[in-house]
């Protein structure tokens, strides 16, 4: 029977009673919907039979003998797993068994309890339609295999039929056969089971680098071709094998040259007829090219986006510097005007303290900031965290806190998680601006065990994970830009309302911690963005504020004190040496590495070596400053850097194990580092 388009994208209504089916109907019209009503069980199953997208049926409607729609459903064929929605009378505690079987019975099923709104029927519509048109699309993928699969077989017999007539054509059609193969970089193989024989054509032996005929393939002879990295992969799909009945395998072969090339393996057994496989064959493709081909897209697309980000990040430096410099300057053409200085140069120092933030904002995105993680419970500082967040919240919203008190421990930078969740709140609080109705963000924490499935895009593995949620009753974002929120300086807020930086700090925040963010929107009724932390091993310690240190005391020098600085800038150099000569240190000056170890390897007296990280010459700050202590074991170490160009390396010297003050830094903050570093009270 031919089934339409129209008739396959519709929605069949079996409610009988009432004004249901008028009204669902309509609703499902004003959504762009086709819809059937079915007035009874038996249009119901005609319209099945004609073909229909889903099926909207009311649970009175299933009293009935439904013996001919579960044939209907048992009958389906392999691809298909027809969607239900339905329309379900308020329970007020666990549904009947019976009910429970029924819904069971029917299998896809989405249950709605009335009474329902009309987005929300509108919208389980179109999931439904959704699942059922991949099913279509599944459909027509296996019917294309079938005639390519009996095409092929057509071919084999027709083949098979001319081998005893004309031996020379089939041996000419074999050799333009592998002819087209080779132009297609392909290979056939064949093994058979009960001989043990294998067979294939010379591109074979060749993609993996022998000029001539290569060994007596098997299974593990293959498997040493692979690299150790998808080694896995492959022995996966080769145990696939036997319960499929055909090999799908995409993996990294080493030739034996060294190289390494991308291969793609596709074959199919066959069975006598007891089921016993007596052969296997199929093809294998090079598929090194197709992947450069690939990565130079993704190239294209990541130099696309950092286009974006440097425009976004020249327009914003540009302002801050029009601030400073254009203070500089007027403060250099009327330096007697005490007041108008002191103004200017304020103004000068918020605007670059601006830059610093943007910075460091880039810098989590890249997943390149100096981090100080810590193993503890997220609920406390969440709670300790609390007044800042209903401020920024503001009066008019209520900031409701619902956090699990069995959450279990994990390891983060405070100062960056804090930063985060003010920034969602921020986003929140702004999402909900101009709306009618109560305003409300929901600060939330749980435990979440994650399978494969659920992290099989996410680059993390699976396991147990703690999960911070914030949702508002916002506008929500729509759909086209939903998958683009995590973009630095993509914004959906108005201009000079937001840099665009916030979500992809986040988003870089989460990745630095091992973990994700996720969002879920709806336009209308809201958004929560969900922050993923793997479970920490280790409990939970006491945790360190993250607040100002206002209030340690500047320390200046001892008698005698000296800093070995090791600084490659000549203007950071110099202003350093100034800021620790106003602290009264002395102060031994080097450019690089190997002009500090001539100065650790003298007599000259040396406290501390404050040293940048990234340095050229061969020898970064970390790697310094383990000589140094190897030299002088009793040296003090303080590093300093704004950027780590290895990331590693500066997760390492994040941990505590190296103590770290951010560029750029203040004389205050370098005094108070230098305390922290040295000890003592206030000089």
């Amino acid at each position: 029977m031919s089934v339409s388009i129209a008739d396959e994208e519709r929605v069949l209504i079996l409610a009988p009673r009432g004004r249901d089916a008028a009204v669902t109907g309509q609703v499902l019209a004003q959504a762009g919907t086709g819809t059937e009503p079915c007035p009874d069980m038996a249009a119901l199953l005609d319209g099945l039979a004609a073909g229909a997208g889903a099926a909207l049926v009311t649970e009175e409607a299933l009293d009935g003998d439904l013996d001919a729609l579960f044939a209907w459903l048992d009958a389906q064929p392999a691809w298909s797993d027809f969607p239900f929605i339905v329309l379900a009378t308020r329970q007020a505690g666990r549904r009947p068994e019976r009910a429970a079987r029924l819904l069971a019975r029917l299998g896809n099923v989405v249950l709605l309890e009335r009474p329902v709104n009309a987005e929300t029927l509108a919208s389980a519509a179109a999931s439904a339609l959704r699942a059922r048109r991949r099913q279509y699309q599944a459909r027509e993928y296996l019917l294309e295999r079938e005639r390519a699969q009996e095409q092929l077989r057509r071919s084999n017999e027709d083949l098979e039929r001319r081998v005893a007539e004309r031996t020379r054509e089939v041996e000419a059609a074999h050799e333009t056969l592998a002819f087209a193969l080779d132009a297609a970089g392909m290979a056939s193989w064949d093994l058979d089971y009960v001989t043990g024989v294998s067979r294939r054509s010379p591109r074979y032996d060749a993609v993996f680098g022998y000029a001539g005929e290569g060994p007596a393939w098997d299974r593990q002879v293959l498997l040493d071709h692979i690299v150790e990295e998808d080694r896995g992969i492959a022995e996966r799909a080769f145990a696939a094998t036997l319960e499929t009945n055909a090999l799908d395998l995409e993996c990294r072969v080493r030739r034996v040259d060294g190289a390494i090339r991308w291969i793609a393996l596709q074959g199919r057994i066959k069975r006598d007829a007891s089921g016993a496989p007596l052969r296997i064959a199929g093809i294998l493709m090079d598929r090194s090219d197709q992947r450069l081909t690939e990565e130079a897209l993704r190239q294209a697309q990541k130099m696309e986006a950092i286009g974006q980000l440097t425009g976004g990040v020249a327009h914003d430096f540009n302002n801050l510097l029009t601030v400073i410099v254009g203070g500089l300057d007027m403060m250099l053409r009327r330096p007697e005007q005490v007041d108008r200085v002191k103004r200017l140069a304020e103004a000068a120092m918020g605007a670059a303290r601006r830059g610093e933030q943007l910075t460091q904002q880039l810098l989590a995105f890249s997943r390149r900031q100096m981090l100080r993680p810590q193993t503890l419970n997220p609920n406390r500082l969440l709670l300790d965290f609390k007044p800042l967040a209903e401020r920024a919240a503001g009066g008019a919203v209520e900031l409701a806190f619902d956090l699990d008190p069995a959450l279990d421990p994990i390891r983060i930078d405070p100062a960056q998680f804090e930063a985060a969740v003010l920034n969602l709140i921020v986003n929140a609080r702004d999402a909900m601006e101009g709306r009618d109705g109560h305003a409300r963000i929901a600060m939330t924490s749980r435990n979440a065990r994650l399978d494969t499935a659920a992290v099989a895009d996410r680059g993390v593995p699976p396991g147990p994970y703690i999960v911070v949620s914030v949702t508002d009753t916002g506008s929500g974002i729509p759909p086209d830009k939903l998958q683009r929120v995590f973009e630095p300086f993509f914004t959906t807020k108005e201009v000079g309302k937001g840099t665009g930086l916030g979500l992809s700090q986040v988003y870089g925040f989460t990745r630095s911690a091992g973990g994700f963010a996720h969002i879920d929107s709806v336009v209308g009724a809201g958004t929560t963005v969900s922050l993923y932390f793997p479970r920490s091993a280790d409990p939970a310690g006491e945790e360190v504020g993250t607040g100002p240190a206002a209030a340690i005391p500047l320390r200046r020098a001892g008698e005698g004190e000296t800093v070995l600085l090791v600084e490659d800038d000549e203007q950071v150099l110099a202003m350093a040496t100034e800021s620790l000569e106003e602290l009264r240190y002395r102060v031994v000056v080097a450019r690089n590495a190997a002009e500090a170890l001539g100065h650790l390897t003298g007599v000259k007296r040396i406290d501390i070596l404050f040293s940048d990280v990234v340095m050229p010459g061969g020898m970064n700050g970390s790697q310094l400053a383990v000589e140094a202590q190897r030299l002088r074991p009793g040296v003090k170490v303080l590093l300093t850097s704004g950027y780590v160009a290895n990331l590693d390396e500066g997760q390492v010297i994040g941990r505590g194990e190296l103590p770290v003050l951010n560029k750029p830094y203040r004389r205050d903050e370098l005094a108070r580092s230098l305390r922290l570093v040295l000890g003592g009270g206030e000089r």
